[in-house]
Parts: C-alpha cells; structure tokens; sequence
C-alpha cells in the first residue's frame, strides 16, 4: 500500500493507492499555516492514522509547494515560506522512523498522469500546473526528472517566449525578482491583470473564462491572447525537450478551449515540419499530485530494493 500526501498551503490531504492505483483511503485537513512544528505533526498523525486503519506499513511519497535544495538539503522555493530554508524530508523521516519521497507538487502530477494517467506508456512527458503559479514536472521513461539543482520544469520563470510588445517585454514585475516571466502571464492572476489592463474591469480568471463561453467579445479577445501565449511557451518547450506528451493541470488546465486552439497555434513556432507532442486533459485532475506522491514513495522503495 502506498501513501501520497499533497502538502498545499491551505489543505494538506493524504491518498493511499494499491497496487493496482485503486483508492483505499483518503483524508483532508487544515494545513497549520505559518507553523514549521505544527505542520510536521499533521503530516505525521495523518500518517499514522492511515496505518491503524489500513493494518499494514505503507511507503509515503510527499508533494510540495516548492524542492529541496541539492546543496544543503533544505526547501526552497516553497510559497508557503514558513516551509523554506527547513530540512523537511529529514525532519519528517526522523518523526516517522523510517525513509520518505518528497518531490515538487508539479512533479508528482506530472508521475501520476504518465504512471496511469492521461499520458501513460508516453516516454517523455510535461507535466503543467496552469494555476495560482505555473510550474511543470518533468518524467522520462517513468521516472521523474530533478536536474542537478533540483528544478528540471521550472519553465514559469523563463521570460515568454518572442515577446509583443510592453505588455509582454520587459513585461509584468514577478515575485522572483524579475520581469516577463511565463509566470506573470499565464497564471490566474497574470490573466486577470492581462484582462483589466485592456478592458479595465478586474475579474477572477474563472469569470472571464466563463464571460468567454457566453460570447463576451472582451473576455474572448483575453482568452485568445492566453491561448497564444500559452502555445508560444510551450512551443519553446517542445523545441528544447520534445516532449510525447504535455498534460494541462491546475484550474486553468479545465479551459476547454486550450486543447483546440493551442496544437493549431504553435505550430508557427515549433522547429519541425510537423508537431506529434499531444497536448492533453488530465485524466485525475486535482488528485493526480496526491496520485502521484504515492507513486513516488512506490518508486524510491523498488529502488532500495533494488
């Protein structure tokens, strides 16, 4: 049996998964914001609890909000900062007493929708969280990909590629310190400010999502300008990784029309006579980064047995 848990920064939720990747178990708390301490015992008794009720040890794999530093073994780049510069994977595997998987959130998705998901048996495939951020995981053959700095997907804070015009270059200001980010643009708030900065009204990405679907031509002009952002910041991905699939998460990832106009968009940009990358729907949706983790702590106990 093996555990997944999503650590987000407002819910921590756990998933226990057969071998089979059928649903035993699921669970949801509160994440206690702001506390290091408090955070570490959730996850732990989440844990615990699961055994009793299951009757056995389970593996556990750990999604988060951000990675774990390769040089000193710390978290960085967590939005949920009380987690940052904390050695977690060591704290929790020292509360548990036994090892742990830890991966970023988007790496986990990205696992769980080539283990079983929308893009199983693919060698190579993308993994996008189109939400509050934008982040992406990266699997090959199975396996997911960290890099040597831990950060392998890391595409939201690469400027946008072929830039047009100063809404794009030197573009908006980003949390990481600099400008034009994929990030700034393609997440929730990067396309609600896109939208009130040319129609002035400010509107949650979902509402003019759904002013779009009704035919508001302002909303649809927006949803276009995303649609073609989003091809050329995949397009310089294909280009780079030529990946066999990219599968679309977070709540953006539901846009319906993503999936038509993008393949037809980013052809223009993709150095190939030909684009075979399918870009594709989750097939678990908000559970494939809990999926996920649970794949990974299966996958770090074959290795060890191994």
């Amino acid at each position: 049996m093996h555990l997944g848990i999503d650590l987000g920064g407002t819910k921590i939720e756990i998933l226990a998964l057969d071998r089979e990747g059928r649903t035993r178990l699921r669970r949801r708390i509160p994440t206690p914001r702001h506390d290091y301490a408090g955070t570490l015992e959730a996850i732990a008794g989440l844990v615990e609890a699961a055994e009793r009720e299951l009757g056995r040890p389970c593996t556990v794999g750990i999604g988060t909000p951000g990675t774990r530093s390769r040089r000193t073994g710390r978290m960085k780049n967590c939005n949920s900062t009380w987690l940052n510069d904390r050695p977690l994977q060591e704290d929790l595997e020292a509360r548990l007493g036994r090892p742990i998987a830890l991966a970023n959130d988007a790496n986990c998705f990205a696992l769980s929708e080539a283990t079983d998901g929308a893009a199983a048996g693919a060698e190579v495939v993308f993994g996008v969280i189109l939400g509050t951020g934008v982040g992406a995981g990266i699997v090959v053959q199975g396996r997911v990909l960290d890099g040597p700095n831990g950060i392998a997907g890391e595409w939201g804070h690469n400027p946008l590629p072929w830039p047009r015009g100063a809404e794009e270059w030197p573009g908006p200001d980003c949390y990481c310190g600099r400008t034009g980010c994929i990030e700034t643009l393609l997440s929730g708030p990067g396309l609600s400010r896109d939208h009130a900065r040319r129609t002035g009204q400010r509107r949650p990405a979902p509402e003019i999502v759904q002013a779009a679907e009704r035919g508001d031509p302002r909303a649809r002009d927006t949803l276009e300008r995303y649609c073609e952002r989003l091809a050329r910041g995949l397009a310089h991905v294909i280009n780079v990784l030529d990946p066999d699939a990219i599968v679309l998460g977070g709540g953006l990832g539901n846009i319906e029309r993503l999936y038509r106009r993008v393949p037809d968009l980013w052809r223009q940009w993709v150095f190939s006579d030909r684009v075979d990358t399918r870009l594709l729907r989750p097939r678990y949706g908000d559970s494939s980064g809990v999926r996920g983790a649970a794949w990974l702590g299966r996958a770090q106990a074959m290795q060890h047995e191994a």
